[in-house]
């Protein structure tokens, strides 16, 4: 089913096996960007890798240094494939473009509505087109 983003915050394209997070995330203090998995012990998906993957979550979560970290991932080839939130995270945005700057590659990140990221949430895989198109799968 393809469906269209409300907002495109980071254009790019990106498809991966989707890992939906019930709750916000920090990067800062809350994902290993050597690793690329999820270390906050509070977080009910603690020790889930998002290498790779289309990350569907509500929000992020926490410091201004979260956008370091995502940046640092994308240099490690740790980081999400993509990001996929029902709120805008400027903080993500600036490492997703501050990774664009610095290393040639980014992490799309998008804001869908109710009805897209409950669908997004549900899928195995998603495919996002350069565009913000989706095809869930």
């Amino acid at each position: 089913m393809a469906l269209t983003a409300v907002r495109v915050v980071v254009a790019g394209a990106a498809a991966g096996a989707v890992v939906a997070l019930d709750e916000p995330l920090s990067f800062w203090g809350g994902y290993s960007a050597e690793h690329g998995t999820i270390t906050d012990e509070h977080h009910p998906q603690t020790g889930v890798s998002l290498t790779g993957c289309i990350v569907v979550m509500p929000g992020g979560r926490g410091s201004s240094s979260a956008s370091s970290v995502l940046a640092e991932a994308v240099r490690l080839g740790t980081a999400p494939a993509a990001l996929l939130l029902h709120r805008p995270d400027e903080i993500l945005a600036t490492g997703s473009l501050v990774a664009r700057e610095l290393y040639g590659t980014t992490v799309p990140i998008l804001v869908l509505d109710d009805a897209a990221y409950a669908r997004a949430a549900a899928a195995d895989r998603v495919e996002l087109s350069a565009t913000g198109a989706l095809t869930i799968r």
